[in-house]
């Protein structure tokens, strides 16, 4: 009875994994989603080199953009 037990327990452990891990390997379909931090996902499109670099310039935009709104702060004098 303790083996049956066992591998049941086992088969449901592997069932939950490999519907977790299908779920990980799927290719996400986002168009104007958000994150959970509510950051705007943009759809990348082109071979993974190509969406590396989208996502870069975009994160550097976006990193400039903010720059930019911060306010100047000023620089203790010597």
């Amino acid at each position: 009875m303790r083996a049956v037990f066992g591998v049941l327990s086992l088969l449901v452990v592997l069932a939950i994994v490999g519907v977790l891990a299908k779920k990980a390997l799927q290719p996400t379909q986002v168009q104007g989603a958000s994150d959970a931090a509510g950051v705007s996902v943009p759809a990348l499109q082109g071979t993974p080199a190509q969406q590396s670099q989208q996502l870069q310039n975009q994160v550097k935009d976006e990193v400039n953009k903010l720059m930019q709104q911060a306010p100047a702060r000023a620089e203790p004098a010597q």
